[in-house]
């Protein structure tokens, strides 16, 4: 991504409406601002401000967008880096305690793929479904035709042949090889003569 801040500029912190309405999305936007907010008066900060980092709701999920402030008209340009959060629980200590908050719409990486493979194995089904329907259809339209007696009036019978059972196996030619017999490149050279 194009644009360039300057190491050590303090950034803006702007929050999406959504922040201020539901009770655990406060504790969040609190967590922010401590997180990423430059304390004021910071020895290794710099006086200036020249980019946004940007925090959204969509999709269920919290999106963060970091934009270059550029001086000529103030428009933003998107400098990155950028990322998605998914907020699965919130406790009340570190790392454990009792749950304060726990979203609905999280859905597991293994549970997402068990959804993935089943939703193709009932396509699969549905497919032999059909085949099997289609199987049943078909033998429902074939008419059986009962067997016609006359049918049978021109077919004639072939006589039976005589069955032979040899009893003593077949007699081996001697292999006699032939002296006159040239090899082929003397053939082909008396050919090109």
């Amino acid at each position: 991504m194009t644009g360039n801040c300057l190491k050590g500029s303090r950034p803006l912190l702007s929050f999406d409406p959504a922040f201020d309405q539901d009770p655990y999305l406060a504790v969040l936007k609190e967590l922010f601002i401590q997180t990423f907010g430059t304390p004021r008066y910071h020895p290794k900060s710099q006086p200036f401000v020249d980019h946004v980092f940007t925090f959204s709701i969509a999709d269920k999920r919290i999106w963060f967008r970091n934009y270059q402030i550029i001086e000529e008209d103030a428009s933003l340009v998107e400098i990155g880096p950028r990322f998605v959060l998914n907020l699965i629980k919130i406790f009340k200590g570190s790392f454990g305690g009792p749950t304060l908050y726990e979203n609905p719409y999280y859905q597991s990486p293994n549970m997402h793929r068990r959804l993935i493979r089943l939703s193709t194995a009932a396509k699969i089904r549905e497919k032999q479904q059909v085949k099997t329907l289609h199987k049943m259809k078909k033998m429902e339209g074939t008419v059986i035709v009962p067997h016609d007696p006359t049918a049978d009036v021109f077919a004639t019978p072939a006589p039976e042949k005589p069955v032979v059972i040899e009893t003593e196996p077949p007699l081996v030619k001697p292999s006699v090889k032939r002296k006159d017999k040239k090899f082929k490149r003397q053939r082909l050279a008396k050919k090109r003569l």
